[in-house]
């Protein structure tokens, strides 16, 4: 294998993704409108890259002795998607082993346990971008019973015995009390909004989106209580938030790019087609409030940038270069080089490829140093194993 090849990865057509965004990116003609949500890069049995040389001949990126401890994507979240925890590193070595003995197939829509792994996860908005991240604070959660009427009953529970207690009591509530709960609730958004629509720093335009999208009035989706009792979070380009294991969160609205490790253990409680496990949820699920810790980068020209994380799994960096502008990459590790805008050739060794719309991605082995020259002017992001520190 050459240090430097370009990376095919997989699409991902879940039905909350875009029509457009991606396969724009991939120089993929979409006319049937498939909906495009997730690219893959990295080595996850659910979703292998290849990696194509220089003759155009592909393989897997396994084949050819590559293991990444980390799965890179390109997400475009066009409805909202399911709110959702990742479990710990120990929590997944266990359940999983748990699912293979009562025989459930690796690929079954109702297994939690795709693999061994945690998942945290960093994410970067690539524009506006909205999403549910971890409890609210006492305070505002106190001021969501004082100002949701239909939430009254709850109240006293919550003061008694905190969050855990209240999540569960939503969360297993039967469906005719959440009918007539959320149902009251909607109805009277709905009478408000003719007069003066919500605004999507409001929980209630999401509630009311939700509404629209999961369920009907015999079953009215129980995840429209995390949209008021999480914190409603909102990324301008560029911003970036990291979910530990534990965190309980939705992705909203927008596109981005996210790092995680090599995982696919998603337990869902609600806002999804998908199959659900309140159980499994509340089992992992951290309640305590937090306040959602935005991370930023300076937009450097010509130097990598690199977002903070406190796991070893992976790391995520930014390099922006204006045209004509040449840049020596070394001392990294191996990497996936992901292009989201421009044009940029890249040598390493005897080998070369350039990335630009329809080929966005490269690894290099980490061996070879790496010259970069961009043809226009340039974003990249640079994902490799939070074990090289180098610059």
């Amino acid at each position: 294998m050459a240090a430097i090849n370009l990376l095919e990865g997989v699409v991902k057509n879940y039905d909350w993704g875009g029509y457009s965004f991606l396969p724009t990116l991939l120089g993929i003609d979409n006319a049937s409108q498939k909906p495009f949500a997730e690219y893959w890069m990295g080595t996850h049995v659910q979703g292998m890259a290849h990696i194509v040389n220089q003759q155009g001949q592909r393989c897997r990126l396994n084949e050819v002795g590559v293991s990444l401890p980390y799965l890179l994507k390109v997400l475009d979240v066009k409805e909202m998607l399911s709110i959702q925890v990742h479990p710990s590193r120990q929590a997944a070595i266990k359940e999983f082993a748990l699912e293979n003995q009562a025989g459930i197939p690796l690929d079954a829509p109702h297994r939690n346990y795709k693999d061994q792994n945690h998942k945290p996860e960093l994410m970067v908005a690539l524009g506006p971008f909205w999403l549910l991240h971890g409890f609210k604070k006492a305070s505002q959660i106190q001021a969501v019973f004082e100002s949701t009427p239909e939430f009254t009953s709850l109240r006293s529970l919550w003061e008694k015995e905190g969050n855990q207690a209240l999540y569960q009591f939503v969360m297993t509530m039967p469906q005719q009390e959440v009918n007539q709960m959320l149902g009251s609730l909607l109805s009277r958004l709905q009478n408000e909004t003719v007069h003066s629509p919500f605004k999507k720093d409001n929980p209630a335009y999401w509630a009311l989106k939700a509404s629209q999208l999961y369920g009907n009035k015999d079953f009215i989706d129980r995840g429209i209580f995390s949209i008021y009792f999480f914190n409603l979070v909102s990324l301008k380009e560029g911003e970036a938030i990291f979910q530990d294991a534990g965190i309980p969160h939705a992705y909203l609205e927008g596109q981005n790019v996210e790092i995680m490790a090599n995982s696919d253990n998603v337990l869902r409680g609600g806002l999804t087609s998908k199959h659900i496990d309140v159980a499994a949820l509340l089992k992992h699920t951290r309640c305590e409030g937090i306040v959602p810790e935005i991370l930023q980068t300076h937009k450097a020209i010509g130097l990598p940038v690199w977002f903070p994380t406190p796991v070893e799994d992976f790391r995520l960096g930014q390099l922006f270069m204006t045209k004509k502008e040449k840049y020596h990459l070394k001392d990294t590790g191996p990497l996936i080089l992901l292009l989201l805008k421009g044009s940029v050739e890249i040598v390493g060794g005897s080998h070369s490829v350039t990335l630009k719309q329809g080929q966005l991605a490269a690894h290099w082995d980490g061996r070879d140093e790496l010259f970069l020259q961009a043809d226009q002017d340039t974003t990249l992001f640079l994902a490799t194993s939070a074990i090289h520190k180098g610059e």
